[in-house]
């Protein structure tokens, strides 16, 4: 029963900020032209750098969801200093998080946390910038894509609304699910001074929250509830803002496709960009800031009690479910509309989210010989249709930022 009230406390604290987020994300993306971000990410000097730091820092995009948008941007004339920027500041935040951080956090860390991010970010570009040779340091050909936003108010309200609470809410929910059991269960399983020795150094507690955070796949949202669960049981704030910057920022399947398009040194300096970030602005919060403004005491008191549940919370928490038990159902029923004897099935690694899953099933779609596509996000796998060459398929899959499987 413990466990069910800590879990639903969360749940009601974070509902309402996740929701506005949702909104928020889905309006800029119905209402903001695709043209308007690649013209000002694609550029070579420290101002495309920087551009790309303040356009990626409230874009509600995951780890994964961003690498096709930023090898987009890179084979449309973006420089390797400008996409490596983008990738540092993206996943970390977006308006879904930082609503979701003031709501469990406090106002305090939903204001370093971006700020991070974007200094963070801004720091790898310029140092990718430094170590990119002359040579490449020219565009690529570009080719601008096309505003596929319906036309007229209402059409692009909905698609908003479609956005933000059906494609947003499948790419993230599965993981903010996680986060939030994961956070229950510390909070009730997990004894009051299991971290007290970690929590008296936090350099060492950094640096093994960096071990754990940077393999592993964590969205910026579903991190939040399991970095105040962890606060909570000992661990420093600066610990914390450890967690919510590796975590989605950096993980293996990210490193690989980063290594691939843009060279092993970028994908390191992008690596080693995010792990002085981290501890840096940890250190900061641990040893400069006052204490005070990341204290989270008396939540973790109203965690163990779970009272006080006000109506609009509730609902809000109510909607959210619907919306998440929706988008699972719809993602994992895979209902396969291909028939006919020219079928082939490919195996694709890396995906996550939805924002892979569109990536690759458009991607695929542009191979010539190619009539129907259908990618399941669960599985993995692509099955075409059509008189097509496998070799195209396998380059379209690798030019979405994939691989497909041996």
């Amino acid at each position: 029963m413990e466990l069910l009230n800590s879990l639903l406390f969360m749940l009601n604290e974070m509902s309402p900020y996740i929701l506005l987020g949702f909104l928020i994300a889905g309006l800029m993306h119905a209402f903001i032209p695709q043209q308007t971000f690649a013209r000002h990410l694609s550029g070579t000097g420290w101002r495309a750098v920087v551009k790309s730091a303040l356009i990626g820092v409230p874009l509600p995009l995951c780890s994964c969801g961003v690498l096709p948008t930023a090898i987009a941007m890179r084979r449309n004339g973006a420089s390797r200093a400008a996409s490596t920027s983008f990738l540092v500041a993206t996943p970390q935040t977006g308006v879904d998080s930082i609503a979701a951080t003031w709501s469990l956090l406090g106002p305090a860390f939903a204001v370093v946390r971006p700020v991070a991010a974007l200094v963070t970010a801004i720091f790898g570009g310029l140092a990718v910038g430094k170590a990119e040779s002359k040579e490449d340091s020219h565009h690529h050909s570009s080719c601008g894509q096309a505003d596929e936003r319906p036309e007229g108010f209402m059409a692009r309200c909905m698609a908003a609304l479609r956005y933000g609470f059906i494609d947003l809410v499948g790419s993230i929910g599965g993981w903010l699910v996680i986060g939030l059991i994961i956070a229950a269960l510390i909070t009730v399983y997990v004894p009051a001074d299991f971290f007290t020795v970690l929590g008296r150094n936090p350099v060492i507690s950094m640096l093994l929250v960096l071990v754990i955070a940077i393999p592993m796949y964590v969205c910026a949202t579903g991190s939040i509830p399991i970095a105040m669960s962890l606060v909570l049981k000992g661990l420093s704030p600066g610990t914390a803002l450890v967690l919510l910057m590796a975590g989605p920022a950096a993980n293996f399947a990210s490193f690989t496709l980063i290594s691939r398009e843009m060279g092993r040194k970028s994908a390191i300096i992008y690596l080693l960009s995010i792990i002085a970030g981290a501890m840096g602005f940890g250190l900061l919060i641990d040893y400069v800031l006052p204490a005070e403004w990341f204290a989270i005491d008396g939540m973790g008191a109203a965690c163990h009690h779970a009272k006080d549940f006000n109506i609009f919370s509730t609902a809000c928490s109510a909607i959210l479910v619907a919306l998440l038990l929706y988008t699972f159902i719809k993602r994992n029923i895979h209902t396969n509309k291909i028939t006919g004897n020219m079928t082939k099935e490919y195996t694709i690694k890396g995906m996550n989210c939805p924002h892979c899953q569109a990536a690759v099933a458009k991607s695929i779609s542009s191979v010539n010989g190619v009539e129907n596509v259908d990618v399941n996000l669960s599985t993995g796998i692509a099955v075409v249709e059509g008189t097509h060459n496998p070799e195209e398929v396998a380059a379209a899959v690798r030019n979405a930022g994939f691989d497909l499987a041996e």
